[in-house]
């Protein structure tokens, strides 16, 4: 499935923040002692800290499978970060609170079988196969921006299918207004749903949501691989959401069901601090974290461990030709 996407928010494959920076960011902060008491997110208000990047792979990775797509050539200028670093630097804390507790504590979480169901205000309520959704869909990459809300940045080439051509299938009613998600709930297999410690005092199962013109919006994808092959399961395997103009936290992980709603539904970092995690969660620079600035990020780029760079952030993350539409008239300050 090709499809023409403006050239915005471009990005070269030399600007992908490398895999192994992604993955190992906590475990250095963690090392040196200064990670957030009360895990939330890091002070990312000086970013000094977030030079200090590197590290390598789990010892034993979970195998992961190439994955037949049609490649992006639209690189946009941006540098891809490379793939060790993008597996390694994580933050699912289902498997711990340090960017490196995902990689080390997820490499035993079943992906197969797996199913997504989709519920709520649709005509035809159902379940998918994700395997046989995944062999036989044609799969796309996608070159994209991700922008943490803690101040650092990857680019990151995913795999999947707009969502959007998924929530058609089902036949979505007049009444559908929110589209909601939810993570696999497991806690024998997800430690950090078994203990709020080692889960960071989240309430489990993980919950995100979507207005529905975001949800069916072309860039919004459903994502099934990255670099050409299967999700690790540190990067949410074997299904997650990426939406590249919002803050990360929002690409819910390990997805087991989607309910379209006619209100709009809870999400788990809103429940948390709702003075600090809002719903629509857009990547803004105008509109600063109430503990630091998200005028600028961090990005995670190619070489050695001190190779991240300091860059502008821009608004909606550099989408906003295709998504500012979406807000329009709408006080981003509020709605944040």
């Amino acid at each position: 499935m090709l499809i023409k996407r403006p050239q915005i928010g471009a990005i070269s494959e030399n600007e992908v923040t490398p895999e192994s920076i992604y993955l190992s960011r906590r475990s250095v902060l963690k090392a040196l002692g200064i990670v957030a008491a009360s895990g939330v997110a890091l002070n990312a208000r000086g970013g000094v800290f977030d030079d200090l990047l590197g590290g390598d792979k789990p010892a034993s990775e979970a195998p992961r499978s190439p994955l037949p797509y049609t490649k992006d050539n639209q690189t946009h200028g941006l540098i891809l970060t490379p793939e060790n670093k993008v597996t390694s630097h994580n933050n699912y804390y289902e498997f711990g609170t340090d960017k490196t507790d995902p990689a080390a504590n997820s490499q035993h979480l079943k992906t197969q079988p797996w199913t997504l169901t989709v519920e709520g205000e649709v005509e035809q309520p159902g379940t998918i196969d994700l395997w046989e959704m995944i062999h036989t869909s044609a799969l796309e990459e996608r070159i994209y921006r991700m922008r943490c809300v803690e101040a650092w940045s990857m680019v990151i080439p995913w795999l999947g299918v707009e969502l959007g051509s998924i929530l058609k299938k089902f036949k979505p009613t007049s009444r559908a207004k929110y589209v909601a998600f939810e993570t696999l709930y497991d806690p024998e297999q997800m430690p950090g749903q078994k203990s709020r410690r080692i889960g960071g005092g989240i309430q489990y199962p993980y919950v995100e949501g979507l207005r529905i013109d975001e949800a069916m919006h072309p860039l919004t994808l459903l994502s099934v691989g990255l670099y050409g092959k299967t999700l690790p399961p540190q990067n949410g395997a074997p299904v997650r959401l990426v939406v590249p103009w919002k803050y990360g936290f929002k690409g819910i992980k390990s997805i087991v069901k989607i309910r379209l709603m006619e209100t709009q539904p809870p999400t788990t970092w809103n429940l948390l601090a709702p003075n600090e995690y809002g719903f629509y969660a857009n990547v803004n620079p105008n509109v600063d974290h109430p503990r630091w600035s998200q005028a600028s990020e961090r990005f995670i780029g190619p070489g050695g461990p001190f190779s991240s760079t300091r860059q502008k952030t821009l608004m909606f993350n550099g989408y906003e030709e295709a998504v500012a539409s979406l807000y329009a008239g709408m006080d981003l300050r509020k709605f944040y």
